[in-house]
């Protein structure tokens, strides 16, 4: 498989954010999916949650990105990784006022397209919609 730079993303987000699939679960027969965001000034980003049956990892490309790890948030820069396993509770926003860069990997390879392309719809869904749709995704919220 190969992606070009330059390459167009797959979503842009009303915000301006943009995710670029780099290997999705299915072009990797489901040993990972990593996913390229680029995200804007504005702060953004989901507050701490889970996955129960899948890791997420943080590459900072560029900027500054706020990383939850479970007991604190930390400002993460380029080259920093940070590692979630399965259960781990975790979180990312972009609240430096810069655009900022990452690479999200998650593993096994979750179809986290649907995922991702739903974002923008969770206003329009109802209560009882919008938790099926993050049971289904395997993301549950903490408070």
């Amino acid at each position: 498989m190969y992606r070009p730079v330059g390459s167009p993303p797959e979503l842009t987000y009303s915000s301006g954010n943009t995710v670029h699939y780099l290997s999705t679960g299915a072009s990797t027969n489901g040993l990972f999916g990593l996913y390229r965001w680029e995200i804007g000034p504005e702060p953004s980003g989901p507050g701490p949650h889970f996955h129960r049956s899948i890791s997420e990892s943080f590459f900072i490309l560029s900027g500054t990105m706020r990383i939850y790890d479970g007991t604190r948030w930390l400002d993460a820069v380029p080259g920093d990784y940070v590692h979630v396993p399965p259960g781990g509770i975790h979180g990312f926003r972009n609240e430096s006022g810069e655009p900022a860069s990452m690479l999200l990997h998650f593993a096994p390879g979750a179809p986290r397209e649907g995922y991702f392309e739903g974002l923008p719809n969770l206003g329009a869904m109802s209560d009882a919609e919008r938790a099926a749709f993050f049971v289904e995704h395997d993301s549950f919220w903490v408070s």
